[in-house]
């Protein structure tokens, strides 16, 4: 095995002495540019583009991320997890502290305030992640903030999903 490792050695010292450092930057920034200009005329599917609308089912199905009360929330959604969308599944707890937003509703056109509860003491849902930030504050204004996890002040901070319960009509200023 002798011949295996000084063939090894003296490619690897020939190319040592015939290629610097810069030489292989450059030929790395050839290559960067030369897929760079093939990847815009490989083909691509437009499909999910057409798709991204939101229809009126997405609005009021309580499972999808597009519902309107889940304008702002940010983690799995409960409806997929047992609950509904105003309680959590059996298991968890809501969690004592939460985060408001105000999120339209299509259907009678009136804006609402609403309260995202974390359900928490089982391990994470898993099901139907949505991160939708409309309205979402600084985290040094924890309570419109939703990159949180809320359920720090209960006596089990596991995170399972969350729920969107309607508090109130948001008055209009006039």
């Amino acid at each position: 095995m002798k011949w295996f490792d000084d063939f090894f050695e003296k490619q690897s010292r020939r190319v040592a002495q015939s290629a610097s450092r810069r030489s292989a930057v450059a030929r790395l920034g050839k290559l960067m540019l030369g897929s760079a200009v093939l990847l815009p005329v490989l083909p691509f599917d437009r499909v999910a583009k057409a798709a991204s609308g939101k229809p009126k089912s997405k609005i009021n199905d309580e499972t999808s991320c597009e519902y309107w009360r889940h304008c702002a929330l940010d983690g799995f959604i409960c409806s997929c997890c047992g609950g509904s969308v105003s309680s959590c599944p059996p298991g968890t707890e809501v969690s004592k502290v939460t985060w408001v937003g105000t999120c339209h509703n299509p259907n009678d056109g009136k804006d609402y305030l609403i309260s995202y509860n974390d359900c928490c003491g089982v391990t994470m849902c898993g099901q139907c992640f949505c991160n939708r930030n409309e309205g979402e504050r600084p985290g040094y204004r924890m309570g419109v903030h939703n990159d949180v996890n809320w359920c720090m002040a209960n006596s089990s901070n596991t995170y399972h999903c969350t729920v969107a319960a309607i508090v109130g009509v948001a008055e209009k200023r006039g």
